[in-house]
């Protein structure tokens, strides 16, 4: 079926915390398996699963030492096999998530690179002789802070490393290492896998010169992604990716672009480009205007969440595909994110879906997103397992901060946030596990908070995220139809209409915690859905969504 993942609602899955079959206190294939039935009644078409593949685990699997295998922690190849048989069945294609910036530094590969310059694989990683005085090549630093170069003693060289030290850069000049990975992914297709999404892919073409930057901290380094993100060169990279992997396959594939603007869009998706669709951040990155170091926010209104949306809805209008989400393993929870603090987490939740479900794109759950999960409130570093997290507060720190000031920011920006165990039932770990300890503590409102609880709950986060789903698929509107942002200036309300030329819907959601009066025309206009019940007409009540047919 051409373009099925027009259709159909995407989940996104971190293996580690969603189910944990075996005890061992961590989630795993067979986990999922058993959650199948689920996600069908949220009308999941896909699983985006993020890396099951052998790994150290320094990254939570974003630093990987085998392509081809399931890591034991998750369970067996068979496990894997019988998930996508058993999704099949339900209608739910599986997709892997493909880190090809980088592999993990216990990759055979870079073991075999780091031995010396004269090996088969010298040069299947980036290496640069150190600066007359012994320095680093460059004054980059990584995203996961501290120098982006480390020195490695066998070869007398530093090598580069975007994110960790654990994850040096893959050579992608080099056309063995481009064709050893195409060729995993290939062996993927070969199991039955439904598409890829494409980690941190804007990094993998290096500029021709490394050269120092302006330093942006007081620790003298400028951040990498300045210099390294869509250097010119790249997109003849993924054409051939493309050509060599996804061409002609019934699959689907989404790339993370970090920096890319909307304007740039049309090169990477849709029939010129190289992907079916492209996460990029402007919506979610508007808190972290001045770069992705969280001590440093920014102020953002509401009219600019609109402005980010309503450019890339534009620049996939007629060529490419929109994924929406407001949610992923590298971003806290929404319902925080987005409101002011004080906001009902319930209504929240729901406004944030009505707007996911009901805009032009394939929209994207994050695990826990439909049932309103929240951020934790850990106030001592040591809870937290995220790298970025722990760099993240050391900046802090480095910048002056207090300790307190610093786990502030982290209990808002951390990835932890999103990576807490799925939240099941009241029951022990809130039903994630049966172990005595869980890898992440479950977030302490899980006793409230649980698909058990929301299940019974006609009026539960979790209902209406169904029944909007319910609701996308039967009103083709809201896949093919037209998008016009309404109310364009309004800092309360986010509006915008969704017609074909038989119907048309309109979606106006309050973000405020005020009660807000709608213009005259929406009084006209007849309401299908809306999440108060005997609400005025004329107005809004804080964080109230409706959807309307005009």
């Amino acid at each position: 079926m051409a373009e099925w993942w027009k259709k159909i609602v995407a989940y996104q899955i971190y293996p580690k915390s969603f189910s944990d079959a075996s005890g061992s206190g961590t989630g795993d294939l067979k986990g999922i398996t058993n959650h199948l039935d689920y996600l069908k009644e949220l009308s999941v078409g896909a699983i985006w699963i993020t890396p099951i593949y052998p790994s150290p685990m320094v990254d939570n699997g974003y630093d990987i030492s085998d392509y081809t295998e399931i890591d034991s922690a998750y369970g067996s190849m068979s496990d894997f096999e019988n998930l996508i048989a058993e999704a099949d069945k339900r209608g739910i294609k599986i997709v892997m998530d493909l880190v090809y910036n980088h592999s993990s530094d216990k990759h055979n590969w870079f073991l075999e690179s780091k031995k010396n310059k004269n090996n088969p694989k010298a040069d299947w990683y980036i290496w640069r002789d150190a600066k007359a005085d012994g320095s680093p090549p460059t004054n980059w630093r990584s995203i996961f802070g501290g120098s982006a170069w480390t020195w490695c003693e066998e070869r007398k060289q530093f090598y580069l490393h975007t994110f960790a030290v654990e994850q040096p850069d893959l050579n992608w000049e080099n056309p063995e290492v481009r064709q050893a990975l195409y060729d995993a992914a290939n062996f993927w297709l070969e199991k039955g896998v439904g598409g890829f999404r494409i980690d941190a892919i804007t990094y993998i073409k290096k500029p021709k010169k490394f050269l120092d930057g302006e330093p942006d901290g007081k620790d003298g380094l400028t951040t990498i992604h300045n210099f390294t993100a869509n250097t010119e060169g790249i997109l003849d990279f993924l054409r051939e990716f493309k050509e060599k992997v996804f061409a002609g396959k019934n699959i689907f594939t989404v790339g993370e672009a970090n920096g890319v603007a909307a304007e740039e869009l049309s090169r990477w998706v849709g029939k010129d480009g190289v992907f079916d669709m492209l996460f990029e951040f402007s919506h979610v990155n508007l808190p972290l205007k001045n770069g992705e170091i969280w001590c440093r926010p920014t102020e953002w209104k509401l009219s600019e969440l609109k402005q980010a949306i309503s450019n890339s809805q534009a620049a996939t209008k007629n060529n490419g595909w929109y994924p929406a989400f407001f949610e992923n393993h590298d971003k806290p929870r929404c319902v925080n994110y987005f409101f002011a603090k004080g906001a009902n987490k319930i209504k929240a939740a729901k406004a944030l879906a009505t707007v996911l479900l009901t805009m032009r794109g394939t929209p994207f759950i994050f695990q826990g997103q439909e049932l309103g999960m929240s951020n934790v409130s850990w106030n001592e570093i040591e809870k937290y397992n995220d790298i970025s997290s722990r760099s993240q507060f050391d900046f802090a720190i480095q910048e002056g901060f207090s300790a307190a000031e610093a786990i502030d920011f982290i209990k808002f920006f951390s990835r932890d946030n999103a990576r807490t165990p799925m939240q099941w039932s009241a029951e022990k770990n809130s039903g994630f596990s049966d172990a005595e300890k869980t890898w992440l503590p479950v977030n302490e409102n899980y006793l409230e908070v649980n698909a058990a609880a929301e299940e019974k709950n006609s009026d539960s986060v979790l209902n209406w995220y169904r029944k909007l789903s319910k609701f996308r698929s039967e009103n083709p509107e809201f896949i093919f139809g037209d998008f016009e942002m309404l109310l364009a200036e309004d800092e309360k309300i986010f509006a915008f209409a969704r017609s074909s030329e038989e119907k048309k819907f309109v979606t106006a959601v309050n973000f405020s915690q005020e009660k807000v009066e709608l213009p005259k025309n929406f009084a006209e206009k007849k309401i299908l859905i809306d999440s108060e019940k005997n609400s005025d007409k004329n107005f809004l009540q804080p964080l109230e969504a409706r959807i309307y047919q005009d």
